[in-house]
């Protein structure tokens, strides 16, 4: 049987951004940190990582924030980018503002333009991210189009042809599926992440772009009930879906 993995409590909770090994230990002494309602004085102590721990130590009464392998789901409004350092309203800044010091970091699981609204994975979890954006896993990702001028028919035939060619490329794109909804909405579903290429596809056949929403990962839809700008911590059974039928 494989042996837990204990930590330091100081340095699980620094990683978790409460504060600096000193404030923790300053938290300790004060009686703030608790382990199944028993006081834990010395910061100091190594406590084993068990999957339960999470719901089990407290920090002045309340759970303390998910371990590492965190991996959320978050509704992305427009008008956030998703990006660590550049200006302007970013995603990170939707989070709780003690994540933002977590070690290992949450990065996101590829991007969404400013522009574009919708689903989008965040994780610490490094080799969960590569799994999902890795070519070879395959995992889609569908899109809610909005246009500014109506389909001409053909859309379709040719995104699945796997021969269009976007401007400044030297390979083309692997096969889109377009379900088209009305004359100026469809869905979008493709394996790729290239840069901006919903928008790329439609201007490249004289149609631009007017709308982009991201409703599905892989086999993980985005929940009806789940508000522009509000997250959720994903199950396991949430992380699975994103592989089903990859």
């Amino acid at each position: 049987m494989r042996a837990t993995k204990s930590v330091r409590l100081d340095k699980l909770l620094a990683n978790l951004g409460y504060g600096s090994r000193r404030e923790i230990q300053g938290l300790a002494r004060a009686g703030a940190i608790r382990l199944d309602g028993a006081e834990l004085a010395d910061a100091g102590d190594r406590i084993a990582l068990d999957p339960d721990l999470a719901a089990r130590l407290t920090i002045d009464g309340a759970p303390v924030d998910p371990l590492p392998g965190l991996c959320l789901m978050l509704h992305k409004p427009l008008g956030v980018t998703c990006s660590h350092k550049e200006a302007g309203p970013l995603v990170y800044g939707l989070l709780p503002e003690r994540w933002r010091r977590r070690d290992p970091p949450l990065s996101t699981v590829g991007r969404l333009d400013k522009e574009t609204s919708g689903l989008l994975l965040l994780t610490d979890d490094g080799a969960l991210l590569h799994r999902i954006i890795a070519p070879k896993a395959n995992v889609a990702k569908r899109y809610r189009v909005t246009l500014d001028r109506p389909l001409a028919g053909d859309e379709a035939a040719t995104f699945a042809s796997g021969t269009l060619m976007l401007e400044g490329e030297d390979r083309p794109l692997l096969p889109v599926l377009l379900e088209a909804e009305d004359a100026t909405h469809c869905a979008v579903t493709l394996t790729e992440g290239r840069y901006h290429q919903v928008r790329r596809m439609f201007a490249a056949l004289g149609n631009h772009v007017t709308a982009l929403h991201r409703d599905r990962v892989g086999g993980l839809d985005l929940p009806q009930d789940l508000a522009a700008g509000a997250y959720r911590v994903m199950t396991e059974a949430d992380v699975a879906a994103v592989f089903a039928g990859a």
